[in-house]
C-alpha cells in the first residue's frame, strides 16, 4: 500500500491594498457619465429635424465643440 501523499494548500493573496483597478475600469464609467450628461444638457435645446445633417454629424460636431 503506497504512502498517502501530502496535500498542498493553495493560499490566495488577500484582496486588500494590493488589489488595483485597470485604468479603463475608471475611465469608461466616467466617459459614459460625461456623455450622458451632455445628452441631458443638450436636450433643452431640442427641435424638430430639419434635414440639415445626419444625427451622427450633429453629435460629432457638438462633441468636437465641447472638447475643443
Amino acid at each position: 500500500m503506497p504512502a498517502p501523499l501530502p496535500t498542498r494548500s493553495v493560499t490566495h493573496p488577500a484582496a486588500g491594498a494590493d488589489a488595483r483597478l485597470h485604468w479603463w475600469a475608471l475611465a469608461l464609467p466616467a466617459l459614459a457619465f460625461g456623455l450622458l450628461l451632455l445628452l441631458l444638457a443638450g436636450s433643452g435645446q431640442a427641435h424638430a429635424a430639419s434635414g440639415d445633417g445626419s444625427a451622427l454629424t450633429q453629435v460629432t460636431g457638438r462633441l468636437l465643440r465641447v472638447l475643443g
